[in-house]
This record gives structure tokens, C-alpha cells and sequence, in this order.
């Protein structure tokens, strides 16, 4: 049996329901591994970090992703159910929404396509890589160590296929707001009590997205962002009496938004919260109540509003809110928490090799991205339970050089892995126990630089 720090070992144990014994076993060395390991998270580099506590054959262990029966949905369904933990419910689950690309050649890679890279991409130029794209669902969680912004957590993502790979396999094509509608669904089921805020950015400004979450208004709402030239009207009008003929579908046809702003000669300011957590900034906005149009597809009543940056570092930007009663202060703050998953994303790859795996088998493919994803979350809500054990709040690692004032991803990850050092790896295979014979400023220092290694 693997010995397991004491924070640890409850959270983990609640995956157990997944696979078989003998499967996690090896799916707790794995985690370590994947914990210690430094640069590609491949299965290789995770055995040669976790190699003291390792049991059996290697190939044992590269099983697990690429053969072994388990599923990732009942592993998102506990990881939901330990994020959401961190969130009062009283209060909204507030869910960012993204997709990111992740490079990945060769001939026979599952699932691979050509996709746009957003990072090295801009408005005039679009770089294509051939690789995956993942749509991420994610739960924004303020922890104590980190007030000025939330942590975008993982819980769920799904594999993007494009149309080619989908013709060639026989399924229905998805497009990422489909995938996007899928996931926050399955959140929902799972969590009936709760309502959940869905962020998303342009990509995400579907009618059909804003339809769905209309129709589940009392549990959802979208924040996304609105072209200028949206197609808005009012509500259709009453029935006469006696009236005949086919209801109407709309009311009166409004001006687009930027039509609207144009002609607005006096513009409400306010202070509100913006991009980074707990900046403020003071814009400009103009706020109105419509009814977003589309053919065949019907009415969906949101509020929309336009923001000016009265600094002039951001551009102009037009939101909306499948929610007309949000206020514009709340909804403007709503979207600019929705960059907590940008540097999600930028952490896990930074730190946690997100677009490392080399997989090519469609289990391996399907299953190891969305744990590396699981695992920056896992990090996080261990890091929290150990560090902040008996009302304490963990300091951020300093220097005189070099100075933070709340603790990073990169901070809990040393932290969680100086605990694997000492209370597992050190535990099992440091017979004689010549680490607790260190002097304890050598073995504090040993410990630091090992939990830094990476």
C-alpha cells in the first residue's frame, strides 16, 4: 500500500470508485509522477520520477491510458463535486468556458486536425498548427491565499473533431458550442441545487447557446460578448381580441448596438472590476433591454452593454446577459473574470506540460489531457486543504529581488510536491531514514530545491 500524506490521501481515495484496485495502485504512482515529473508528462518521465515506489512491470503502468477500463466522467464528477465544495451555496458557480489548441504531430495521431492557434494568432495574421483542440469547462474558486483573483479550476473538457475526422469515423459533427452546451449540461445534472454562471468569449456568442440557457434561466446564466451589429428587436405584441392569423414571431425591429451607442450623446461611468483580478478601472457603458433575433430559431431576451475604457489601454467592447435584470456593473465584472482561464491554461502548460503527451491511441488520447487538467485543479484543492489547515494563510515564496504578493500555481505545485518528497518518496524508500538525520536547515534546503526541480 502506497503511503500518501495525510491531506492527500482522503481526496485521492474518492477516485478510487473509477477503477479497479490493482488500476489505482498504479494510477497513485502515476499521480505522484506526474507531480515530481519535470518538462513532457509522458508515462516514461512520470516512472523515472516516481521509480522508488514503483511495483510490477513499467508497461503496467502505461496500460492505465492506453488499455485499462475506466472511465474520465465519474473521475470529472468527484473533482466537480470537490471544487464546487470551495464555492458557498448561496452564491452562483461562476464557469468559464474556453477551448485551446495543443500541438501534436505524426501520421496517426487520434483525432488530430488542423486548428488555430489563439496565442501566436492576431486579427490580421492566423497561425495553423496540426494537433488537438480541447473545450474546457472550468469553475472559478477564490481561495484565501488569493483574493485579488480567482483560480479557474478544471472539471471537464471534451476533444474537439473536426468535420473530416468525424465523416471519417461516422459521427455527428460537434462544434465547440455544442461541446460547450454539452458539458455545462452535464454539470447541471449533476449538481441539481445549484446555479451556474457560463462565461465565454467570442466564440461562444451563439443564439443557440443563449436559447439554451434562456430555457434553464432559473439555474444558467451566458456572459459573453456581442457583435456591434446584432440583429436586436422588442418583444412580439399581444393578441387583439378577436384577432386571426399567425402570432407574431417579433416586435419592432431596434437599432444595432453601435447605432445605438452612436446616437447616445450622454454615457453612464461607473468603477468596476476588471481584467486581473482586483484592478479596477472606470468606463464608460451603455446599457439597454432586447430581444436577440435570428431566423427560424426564435427570440431570446438579454441585456447588452457597451464598455469604454475611459484609460485607453483596452478597446471597445460590446457584452451581453442572457439575464436582463443583470445589472451592467455586474455583468461587465462577470466577463472580465473570465480571464482566470487564460492563465489556467498558460500555468498548466507552463508547469504541468499540458501540451506535452505524445499519445496516438484514441484511449490514451481522450484520457490524458483532460487528467493533466484535473490535476492543476487537484493541486490546487490539496494545496489549499494543506496549507490552510487551522485558519493559517500561506505566504508566497520571496526574495529580496523578488517580491509577490499572493501565492501562484507554481508556489502550491512546490508545495504539494515538497509534501510528496518527504511523507511518500522519502517515506518508501529511505530505509534508514537518512533524511531525519539531515541537520534541519540542510534538509529544508534539500527539500526546496527538489520541490523547485521542474
Amino acid at each position: 500500500m502506497l503511503s500518501l500524506p495525510k491531506a492527500a490521501e482522503p481526496l485521492l481515495s474518492r477516485f478510487s470508485i473509477a477503477f479497479t484496485a490493482p488500476t489505482f495502485q498504479r494510477v497513485q504512482v502515476l499521480f505522484v509522477g506526474f507531480v515530481l515529473a519535470f518538462g513532457r508528462r509522458t508515462v516514461t518521465r512520470a516512472l523515472w520520477a516516481a521509480r522508488a515506489l514503483c511495483r510490477g512491470h513499467f508497461s503496467d503502468y502505461h496500460r492505465v491510458f492506453c488499455r485499462a477500463r475506466w472511465s474520465p466522467w465519474p473521475l470529472g464528477k468527484v473533482l466537480a463535486a470537490m471544487v464546487l465544495e470551495l464555492v458557498p451555496a448561496d452564491q452562483p458557480v461562476i464557469c468559464p468556458v474556453d477551448d485551446t489548441a495543443t500541438q501534436h504531430r505524426g501520421k496517426r495521431v487520434y483525432g488530430k486536425g488542423r486548428h488555430r492557434d489563439p496565442c501566436r494568432s492576431t486579427r490580421t495574421h492566423n497561425v495553423w498548427i496540426w494537433g488537438h483542440c480541447w473545450v474546457v469547462l472550468t469553475v472559478n474558486v477564490t481561495f484565501p491565499f488569493c483574493a485579488r483573483r480567482p483560480w479557474a479550476l478544471p472539471v471537464l473538457a471534451a476533444l474537439y473533431r473536426t468535420r473530416e475526422v468525424n465523416r471519417e469515423q461516422g459521427r455527428r459533427h460537434k462544434t465547440p458550442v455544442v461541446l460547450a452546451r454539452q458539458l455545462i449540461a452535464t454539470l447541471m445534472h449533476w449538481f441539481p441545487p445549484r446555479q451556474f454562471i457560463l462565461l465565454g468569449d467570442g466564440h461562444y456568442a451563439s443564439h443557440a447557446l443563449a436559447r439554451f440557457c434562456r430555457r434553464h434561466r432559473r439555474r444558467l446564466t451566458l456572459v459573453s460578448s456581442l457583435h456591434p451589429r446584432a440583429h436586436l428587436c422588442e418583444a412580439p405584441p399581444a393578441r387583439a381580441p378577436g384577432q386571426r392569423g399567425r402570432r407574431r414571431i417579433r416586435g419592432r425591429k431596434l437599432p444595432h448596438p453601435r447605432d445605438v451607442v452612436a446616437s447616445t450623446p450622454k454615457r453612464q461611468r461607473a468603477t468596476v472590476g476588471w481584467y486581473g483580478g482586483g484592478k479596477r478601472r472606470r468606463v464608460e457603458f451603455v446599457s439597454q433591454a432586447a430581444h436577440w433575433y435570428k431566423a427560424t430559431e426564435g427570440l431570446v431576451p438579454i441585456r447588452w452593454v457597451f464598455v469604454h475604457d475611459l484609460d485607453g489601454t483596452h478597446e471597445d467592447r460590446y457584452f451581453f446577459s442572457t439575464d436582463p435584470t443583470l445589472s451592467p456593473s455586474r455583468l461587465i465584472g462577470l466577463y472580465t473574470g473570465r480571464w482566470s482561464i487564460e492563465v489556467t491554461f498558460q500555468e498548466a502548460r507552463q508547469h504541468l506540460g499540458l501540451a506535452s503527451p505524445r499519445n496516438r491511441n484514441d484511449r490514451s488520447v481522450l484520457r490524458t489531457v483532460p487528467c493533466l487538467l484535473g490535476l492543476f485543479s487537484f493541486v490546487a484543492v490539496l494545496f489549499h486543504r494543506h496549507a490552510c489547515r487551522g485558519g493559517r494563510t500561506p505566504v508566497p515564496l520571496t526574495f529580496p529581488w523578488y517580491a509577490k504578493r499572493e501565492v501562484s500555481f507554481g508556489d502550491a505545485l512546490a508545495a504539494v510536491r515538497r509534501l510528496l518528497w518527504e511523507q511518500t518518496v522519502f517515506a518508501e524508500s529511505d530505509r534508514h531514514h537518512a533524511l531525519k538525520k539531515l541537520p534541519p536547515k540542510l534538509r529544508d534546503s534539500v527539500l526546496d530545491q527538489l520541490s523547485r526541480a521542474a
